[in-house]
C-alpha cells in the first residue's frame, strides 16, 4: 500500500528507519514549487478529510494568491467521532506527515507550517516534536518554521476555517488533512502515474477506513479506493459482533447520509457513494444492526451537532437545536406526521448560512434516516416507544 507499505509499525518509526526506506528522498529531489504542484495535480490526489477536493487545485489557488506571508496548516484536530487516522499516522509515521507538510509549504512558497494537533494527543505531540527536531538537525527544513499547535477538543475546531482561526491566536470559529499530506512524499518520490495504479481513475490512491467497536475487527485499515463496502464489512471487519444482522451503514462520519444493508456492493470512492446518495467523508464507518433504533440513533446524531455548534451563528444554533427538539418529540410520541415535512424545510432554509460547514452537517443523516426508515419514525409517533 501507500501509507504503510511494510504494514503498520508497532512503534514510532525513527528518523533513520524512515530515511532507510526512502524517507525524505522526495524532499531531496529539490523540485521547484511549480514541479511539485504539477505532480500533485497529475496524481489526482483528493483531500482525505471529508470534502474530497483535489489537493493540486487547492494548493494552486494558495500559490497564486498574492497575499503574504503564506503558511500551511496540517490539520490533525481529529474530533470526528470514531476517527483514529491522524493519531495512527502521527504516532507511527511522524516523518511521513512532516515531509508531506514541508513539500506542501515548498509548493505554495510558505514560510511557516503549523501542525494543528488534538490537544489530548500527548503521545503524538511528543513524537511529532521529536520528528521536527530530528529533521531540523538534519538540515531538511531549510528556512521553514514549523510550529506544533494544540487544538481544542471540540468538533468545530477541526473544521478548516476553525483551524486557521486558532493558529492565528483567535478562538475556534471555524489546511490540509494529515492523511492527505502523508500521501504527498510517495507521490513525489514515485510519480503521479505510480500513484494512479492504486484506486480508481477518478479517486486514485488508498484511504484509511476506521471501523468501530461494533465490528469483530475494529481498527483502521488502508484499502484502495473503489474497494466494495461489502469487502470492508465482511472480509476486513468480519461482520458485526455476535453475528448480528446488518440494517444500516453510515459510510463517512456523522454528517453523511445513511445507506441500507442492500447497498453493500457500493464501491468506496467519492463518485460511487455520491450516486448511492451519501458521501465518503473521512472514512469513519459505522455499521448498525437490526436491533438499532434508527430514531434513537438519529436523535443522538442531532444532539451531537447541537452540542458541538459553537453558537456564533444564530442560524446554526437555532437549526441544530430545533432539529434535536423535533426528533425528541417524535421519539416520545409527542408529534404527528405533519412534522416530517418540516425537517426538509428547515435544512433547505439554513443551507450555507453558517460561518463554517457545520450548519450543513445534520441534514444528510436526519433526512436520509426519515426517508429510509420511515416506519420506525411513524411507530414512535403512534406508540411513543420503539418498534425495533
Amino acid at each position: 500500500m501507500i501509507l504503510f507499505p511494510q504494514g503498520r509499525p508497532t512503534q514510532r518509526e525513527t528518523f533513520d528507519e524512515y530515511c532507510a526506506a526512502g524517507g525524505y528522498d522526495a524532499l531531496k529531489k529539490s523540485l521547484s514549487p511549480t514541479a511539485i504542484l504539477r505532480e500533485i495535480s497529475a496524481s489526482g490526489l483528493r483531500g482525505r478529510g471529508g470534502a474530497g477536493f483535489p489537493a493540486g487545485r487547492k494548493w494552486a489557488v494558495a500559490a497564486e494568491t498574492p497575499a503574504t506571508p503564506r503558511y500551511v496548516v496540517c490539520n490533525a484536530g481529529e474530533d470526528e467521532p470514531g476517527s483514529l487516522k491522524d493519531r495512527i499516522l502521527i504516532a507511527h509515521r511522524p516523518h511521513l506527515v512532516l515531509e508531506g507538510t514541508i513539500l506542501a509549504a515548498r509548493a505554495i512558497q510558505a514560510g511557516h507550517a503549523y501542525i494543528y494537533l488534538n490537544e489530548t494527543y500527548d503521545d503524538c505531540f511528543n513524537r511529532m516534536d521529536e520528528a521536527v527536531r530530528e529533521a531540523t538537525a538534519a538540515g531538511l527544513l531549510g528556512s521553514l518554521a514549523v510550529t506544533i499547535h494544540r487544538a481544542p477538543t471540540v468538533y468545530v475546531a477541526g473544521e478548516d476555517s476553525a483551524a486557521i482561526e486558532v493558529v492565528g491566536g483567535k478562538p475556534p470559529l471555524p489546511r490540509q488533512n494529515v492523511e492527505t499530506l502523508a500521501n504527498v512524499p510517495p507521490i513525489i518520490r514515485n510519480g503521479a502515474s505510480w500513484f494512479r495504479t492504486h484506486g480508481t481513475p477518478d479517486s486514485p490512491g488508498t484511504m484509511l477506513f476506521c471501523l468501530g467497536d461494533e465490528m469483530n475487527r475494529p481498527g483502521a485499515y488502508e484499502l484502495p479506493l473503489g474497494t466494495s463496502l461489502r469487502y470492508l464489512y465482511e472480509n476486513v471487519g468480519n461482520g458485526l459482533k455476535n453475528g448480528a444482522e446488518l440494517k444500516a451503514i453510515l459510510p463517512g462520519g456523522p454528517s453523511c447520509a445513511f445507506l441500507t444493508n442492500d447497498q453493500l456492493d457500493v464501491p468506496l470512492d467519492q463518485e460511487s457513494l455520491k450516486k448511492a446518495g451519501s458521501t465518503l467523508g473521512c472514512g469513519v464507518m459505522r455499521f448498525y444492526s437490526k436491533e438499532t433504533c434508527m430514531v434513537e440513533e438519529t436523535l443522538r446524531i442531532a444532539q451531537f451537532f447541537a452540542r458541538e455548534s459553537c453558537g456564533q451563528c444564530p442560524a446554526c444554533r437555532m437549526e441544530t437545536n430545533m432539529l434535536s427538539v423535533m426528533l425528541e418529540r417524535i421519539q416520545q410520541g409527542k408529534a404527528d406526521a405533519a412534522l416530517f415535512d418540516q425537517f426538509q424545510k428547515i435544512v433547505d432554509f439554513n443551507r450555507g448560512k453558517g460561518y463554517c460547514a457545520l450548519i450543513n452537517m445534520p441534514g444528510p443523516p436526519i433526512l436520509s434516516a426519515i426517508r429510509l426508515f420511515r416506519e420506525e419514525f411513524e411507530h414512535h409517533i403512534r406508540q411513543g416507544t420503539c418498534g425495533v
